[in-house]
């Protein structure tokens, strides 16, 4: 069922009586002022999937799309190994499954359990012929054999910061052999107790040279390194009751050592003044003025959650070095947004230029219903875009159809 609209106010009592309504993209707050926002807890009614919804999805041109897996618990995250193997977690069931599409008709025709009792597994890599596994706390590596099956899961870390509010953890290998990692933080706004939440943390690959990469990172589940510069990049999500239009979700250029600003700052060093507690030896607008800033912005509470580079040759020549995030969908705004694909386009010199909508259609054009959370995110080995909905359990397929070119 829809859930109950519920108009909540948040207030951030500071020096003076003056009171600010803020509900429009744009309108700041003063400093030092008593303020109210006003945003709202919406999540529109879930529907099942059925093909005759899947009619109403809508991509650009000569693309097309059909059901890879469906009747899933779960799925999230998922990686392709070289033959073409899907893997997948799925944290209600604590397992990590693998799809095979042995007759290459793009629909999996194998589907079996190859991994469980990991707790909530969430993020995955295949590096080198492991699978690697990470759950809130733990990462861990299993052998993927000759035969396809895959060993008992090994534990390489049992540390990492507990979940609180963001206890999914995704990660990648780089070209360097090092693990990045990202931890969200436990909380909405506030001063973490442990430094290593909000962050992007390195470490070798059994776990060791362990470090903060980047911090002041909300919660950046979807992140990845240009195919060409080595740029990493990622989508943020930003904090919640800020109003149904602040703050963005952002692109942020991830760099060694950068500091973000959260939980004090969002954008290009915008100031969260609902924030009530300041930076230790330096107001707010100092600290933003240090962080680094969004390179792009999309509309808030859209819920990024994987963010991908498309560097396979199956789609048109244009799409390459693209990427495409998914967001999962809204529940702090009113109308709803995200349920849908956006491609990121990206110049020849390898920076971010906009934003533009994939694959849409998820949420119904009222913003009433969806029949889709999408989540998961992987180009599969036949250049095709695997999309997971990780709340109705399917996996669809996206594929061109037309004229392919260098």
């Amino acid at each position: 069922m829809r859930l109950s609209k519920i108009i909540a106010v948040l207030a951030a009592c500071l020096a003076l009586s003056a009171t600010i309504l803020m509900g429009a993209v744009g309108q700041e707050p003063a400093s030092g002022t008593d303020m109210e926002v006003t945003g709202h807890s919406f999540v529109p009614e879930k529907t099942n999937f059925s093909e005759e919804l899947m009619q109403n999805l809508s991509l650009p041109d000569e693309f097309e799309v059909n059901v890879f897996a469906r009747d899933l618990k779960n799925p999230r995250i998922m990686a392709v190994d070289d033959d073409g193997t899907v893997y997948v977690t799925v944290p209600a069931e604590n397992s990590t499954i693998a799809l095979a599409d042995a007759n290459g008709d793009g629909i999996a025709d194998q589907t079996r359990v190859v991994i469980s009792g990991l707790t909530r597994v969430h993020g995955i890599a295949i590096h080198e012929g492991r699978l690697y596994l990470a759950t809130p706390t733990e990462l861990y590596v299993a052998e993927i054999g000759q035969d396809g099956n895959v060993s008992e899961p090994q534990v390489v870390v049992d540390n990492l910061p507990e979940g609180g509010q963001h206890p999914n953890r995704t990660f990648f290998i780089g070209p360097d052999g090092k693990i990045y990692l990202s931890v969200g933080s436990t909380c909405n706004a506030c001063i973490e107790p442990n430094h290593e939440h909000a962050t992007i943390l390195q470490m070798e690959t059994n776990g060791s040279s362990r470090r903060i990469y980047a911090r002041g990172l909300r919660n950046t589940l979807g992140f990845a390194l240009h195919p060409v510069t080595g740029e990493m990049w990622g989508m943020d999500q930003g904090t919640d009751w800020l109003g149904d239009d602040q703050p963005p979700e952002e692109l942020n250029r991830i760099v060694d050592g950068g500091n973000y600003g959260w939980p004090w700052c969002y954008g290009k060093g915008e100031v969260n003044q609902v924030m009530s507690q300041k930076p230790e030896n330096m107001t707010k607008e100092e600290y933003c003025a240090t962080s680094e800033p969004s390179v792009l912005e999309y509309q808030a509470h859209s819920s990024p959650i994987q963010f991908i580079f498309y560097n396979a040759t199956h789609f048109p020549a244009e799409y390459r070095n693209d990427a495409f995030i998914t967001f999962r969908g809204s529940w702090n705004r009113e109308p709803a947004t995200g349920y849908k694909v956006v491609r990121v386009l990206f110049d020849d010199r390898g920076q971010p230029t906009g934003f533009e909508d994939f694959m849409t259609g998820f949420l119904s054009r009222d913003g009433n219903a969806f029949f889709a959370r999408i989540a998961g995110l992987v180009v599969a080995s036949d250049g095709s875009l695997l999309i997971g909905d990780d709340t109705n359990g399917v996996i669809y397929r996206v594929s061109y159809q037309g004229n392919q070119t260098a």
